[in-house]
């Protein structure tokens, strides 16, 4: 079973159901705005998206939200879903969601965005990185339990997913990538910590009608970690000429945080593009594969 497949759907019907919590909300209208691996999110009356856990497994990252967005968003250069309604578990479905302002832009994976848009992009969003992992919430983080930066956990798990793609015939692992991944392999574990996105991929940027940084979403695996683990777009959005631009913005990046990002932008753009395949989304596919290429170019 696939790792996004759904335990629980919030349907219309639910959905209003459940929006019958908030008896200031006018509920004039309602549709489907998106879903991922982790939320299904439904728009209301064109000013507030609610997101509705998939999975189980999926709540203790909502709670995180719930308790760090409030304190991250004022202290961010771009908008971040930051909680007004919190919904309560109910019989018909068993835990919290939350409405948030709908932000403005759209996902940046259903933009193609050329080489020069891709550079100024990764600029602002160096900017925000920065900002971000010097953010201080002001109440304990855990750390990654998902173990990203964590080389000896990750490069196996890339190297499946990887082989995955290849039994479907969407990509093939080169012997240069093979050796990338051998040297992360022995890397030691990191010794640095700081508030990270720790899921930042190209579907969860938004961007605006002229192609700028509008809104960072999905921010249900916040924790803290090594801040590479927030950097794989570096490797696979941004083409080769924009990467020194990135930095120039973000700041310095040791060597090894270059190596454990683009191990993490190999397993996201693999992750992607299975799913992308899997379940008909074209545009992910396309973008989660030329992602792959683009962080196996130095």
């Amino acid at each position: 079973m696939p790792d996004w497949t759904a335990e629980l759907v919030v349907d219309e019907g639910l959905a209003r159901q459940l929006l019958r919590q908030f008896p200031d909300l006018p509920l004039e209208s309602l549709h489907p705005l998106s879903e991922g691996w982790d939320y299904t999110i439904w728009a209301v009356d064109e000013a507030w998206a609610f997101r509705f856990p998939r999975r189980e497994v999926v709540v203790p990252g909502t709670r995180r939200e719930l308790a760090t967005l409030p304190q991250l968003a004022p202290l961010l250069p771009v908008a971040v879903p930051e909680p007004v309604y919190v919904g309560e578990p109910t019989g018909e479905f068993p835990w919290p969601f939350y409405g948030s302002r709908l932000l403005s832009g759209r996902e940046l994976g259903e933009t193609e965005l050329g080489d020069d848009a891709r550079i100024d992009l990764g600029r602002s969003l160096a900017r925000f990185l920065r900002v971000l992992h010097a953010a201080d919430v002001g109440h304990a983080l855990p750390t990654d339990g998902n173990r990203r930066a964590d080389m000896s956990d990750r490069v196996p798990k890339t190297r499946a997913q990887l082989a995955g793609l290849e039994e479907l015939g969407l990509w093939r692992r080169t012997r240069h990538i093979d050796q990338l991944l051998d040297q992360a392999e022995r890397l030691p574990p990191s010794p640095r910590s700081v508030v990270v996105h720790g899921d930042l991929h190209f579907r969860q940027i938004l961007v605006d009608g002229d192609a700028r940084l509008s809104g960072v979403i999905d921010w249900v695996d916040v924790c803290r970690s090594d801040p590479a683990i927030d950097l794989p777009m570096l490797w696979s959005y941004l083409p080769p000429a924009g990467r020194d631009a990135f930095l120039a913005e973000y700041g310095a990046v040791a060597e090894d945080q270059l190596v454990r990002a683009r191990v993490i932008a190999l397993s996201l753009s693999a992750a992607l593009a299975q799913y992308g395949h899997r379940e008909h989304f074209a545009a992910i596919e396309r973008e989660a594969l030329a992602g792959l290429e683009r962080t196996a170019t130095d």
